[in-house]
C-alpha cells in the first residue's frame, strides 16, 4: 500500500527498514513522546516486520512509513493503533526522525494522507491522539486538521522524576 502526496509518501514497512526502525525506536530523545520506557532489539524489530504484513483488522495497528518523493527516503513514521472496527476509532501517532526535517510540512501532509484514508478505506468515525501538554508543535499540527482537545489526563506521564499531563484530542468524521 502507498499514499502519495506532493512531497512525500506513506508504505507499508519492509523487511529493509530494520536500521531506520531501530533507530527511532531506541532513540532515548523521543521515548517520551512515543511512551518507550526500554530499547528494542534488532531481534524484536525483525520479528515485528516480518509480521507487518498482517492487516489492520488483524494486527489492531498500522505503522507506514513517511518517505520523501524525491529520494524515497524514509523520515519517519505515522501509525494508526487501537484500532476498533466495531466502534469506527483508531488513535493516531506520528513522528519524524531527524530534527532538520520537523517543521518542514512532512508531518502536515502524511498526517492529512492518514486522516483521508482512515476516513474513506477504513470507513472509521473517529480518530483521537494523546499528546504530551507541553508539545506545542504537535497539538499545533493535529488542530490544524480540527482535532480538538476534549480532555487532559493530569499527571499522567513520568520522565526524568517529573510528571506531565497528556491532552486528549479527538476528531470526528462529520461525513
Amino acid at each position: 500500500m502507498t499514499l502519495k502526496g506532493q512531497t512525500i509518501f506513506l508504505r507499508a514497512l519492509e523487511p529493509e527498514d530494520l536500521e531506520f526502525v531501530y533507530a527511532i525506536e531506541n532513540d532515548e530523545t523521543i521515548w517520551e513522546v512515543s511512551n518507550t520506557q526500554t530499547p528494542y532489539s534488532k531481534f524484536l524489530i525483525r520479528q515485528y516486520l516480518e509480521n507487518a504484513h498482517q492487516d489492520i483488522y488483524e494486527a489492531k495497528q498500522l505503522r507506514l512509513a513517511i518517505c520523501k518523493n524525491q529520494t524515497s527516503e524514509a523520515i519517519g513514521l505515522i501509525d494508526l493503533f487501537d484500532f476498533d472496527a466495531k466502534n469506527k476509532r483508531a488513535g493516531v501517532g506520528i513522528i519524524i526522525q531527524n530534527e532538520a526535517n520537523r517543521n518542514s510540512g512532512f508531518g502536515k501532509e502524511a498526517l492529512s494522507l492518514v486522516i483521508a484514508y482512515s476516513f474513506k478505506q477504513l470507513q472509521l468515525h473517529q480518530l483521537y491522539a494523546n499528546i504530551q501538554a507541553e508539545n506545542t508543535a504537535s497539538i499545533s499540527l493535529f488542530t490544524t486538521f480540527g482535532f480538538q482537545k476534549i480532555g487532559t489526563k493530569k499527571d499522567w506521564n513520568l520522565h526524568n522524576g517529573k510528571f506531565s499531563d497528556e491532552a486528549l484530542f479527538q476528531l470526528i468524521n462529520q461525513k
